[in-house]
């Protein structure tokens, strides 16, 4: 998910895919999403995997690498981290990472990534 600030103090969210490997599939939806300073927003990563999971939240600043946010096993429901909180839901397996009152330092591409165990 890539966040651009706007002039109008309007946060674009634009969603960068992950490939496919193996049994394992990983998908970021929606493809773009904008959203006002202040208000809150939710990406959503929905993966496919036949066993036990570990999924990693990354954010990238342009021009730099990604850097981990946190990660959720697939024993967990909620896991928080500073201001952003991750959920995992088993049945569709899929992952969402909310971000309350969005601020431009929110500026970002987020990445999920799927491992198995």
């Amino acid at each position: 998910v890539k966040i651009l600030v706007g002039n109008m103090g309007v946060l674009c969210l634009l969603l960068s895919l992950t490939g496919a490997s193996g049994q394992i599939t990983v998908e970021q939806t929606p493809p773009s999403l904008s959203i006002h300073e202040g208000e809150n927003g939710t990406l959503t990563c929905n993966y496919t995997a036949t066993t036990s999971i570990t999924l990693y939240w990354y954010r990238q600043i342009p021009g730099r690498g990604p850097d981990f946010l946190m990660l959720i096993y697939s024993h967990e429901k909620e896991k928080p981290s500073g201001r952003l909180t991750a959920t995992l839901e088993k049945v569709p397996q899929r992952s969402f990472l909310h971000i309350p009152a969005a601020q431009l330092g929110d500026s970002a591409t987020y990445l999920c990534a799927v491992e198995t165990q």
